[in-house]
């Protein structure tokens, strides 16, 4: 977290292993599987956004304390559909006590 000088604060992410600057579409396929966003998969050309979702994963596993999509053992076919899919369930009793606006 960076706090501004008038008080205001962001949250800042990095990852410097597939840092690299942005001025058009990429299309590497590359990225962890459970937070690789949907564009990444699909192979249609992908940009900043793509790390949006990966916070959103992180997000997701902070407040229930596992992650949004998950394959049946190393299945990796059957997490990209899932992520594909973008079904995300809040399954009682993790998410019993989290707020609707956290959901």
């Amino acid at each position: 977290v960076y706090e501004h000088q008038d008080g205001s604060k962001s949250l800042k992410l990095g990852d410097f292993g597939l840092a690299t600057i942005v001025d058009g579409p990429l299309y590497t396929v590359c990225g962890t599987p459970t937070y690789v966003a949907p564009e990444i998969i699909a192979e249609t050309g992908y940009g900043l956004k793509v790390d949006i979702w990966a916070a959103g994963v992180i997000t997701y596993i902070l407040l229930c304390g596992f992650p949004p999509f998950r394959g049946s053992g190393d299945d990796q076919e059957v997490l990209f559909d899932q992520i594909l899919m973008g079904q995300v369930d809040f399954p009682s009793p993790y998410w019993d006590n989290v707020s609707d606006s956290a959901k």
